[in-house]
């Protein structure tokens, strides 16, 4: 079984840094915005909204299918409906750090319970599909 996960994804993480008391209102905020990048960008794959512990930082992780879908996503919420910024100021972030990283290797479980570890850019590092998982030639 192929991995539904394509080789040029891409994960924005943003990272809050907030007060416990914005905690509810900041995830509120950003599953609303991100309910929007979902319904109205081409490219979306999934996200994640989590909190640590003590409800001190908020990660949201977005997934998309190339670099380009992500970036445009972040450009419309930067200046557009559902400003960034005013996000930020908003919830009153102290501090807010930024990552794109792209997707190298992923693996996952299926609906049948099995662990699917394929590598990615396989023609290039000689690897091929084995009957039940991925074989070095």
């Amino acid at each position: 079984m192929q991995s539904p996960t394509n080789e040029r994804t891409f994960t924005q993480l943003i990272e809050f840094d907030i007060e416990p008391q914005w905690l509810q209102a900041l995830v509120t905020a950003l599953s609303e915005q991100t309910e929007r990048l979902a319904r109205d960008f081409p490219g979306f794959l999934s996200a994640t909204i989590q909190a640590s512990e003590d409800g001190r930082r908020v990660l949201n992780c977005l997934q998309w299918q190339t670099r380009e879908a992500g970036d445009a996503a972040f450009r419309s919420v930067e200046h557009g409906e559902g400003n960034f910024w005013r996000l930020i100021q908003q919830h009153r972030a102290k501090a807010v750090t930024f990552g794109s990283f792209q997707v190298l290797r992923n693996i996952e479980r299926s609906l049948d319970d099995a662990l699917h570890c394929p590598w990615l850019n396989q023609a290039q590092r000689g690897i091929r599909e084995g009957d039940s998982h991925y074989q070095k030639r």
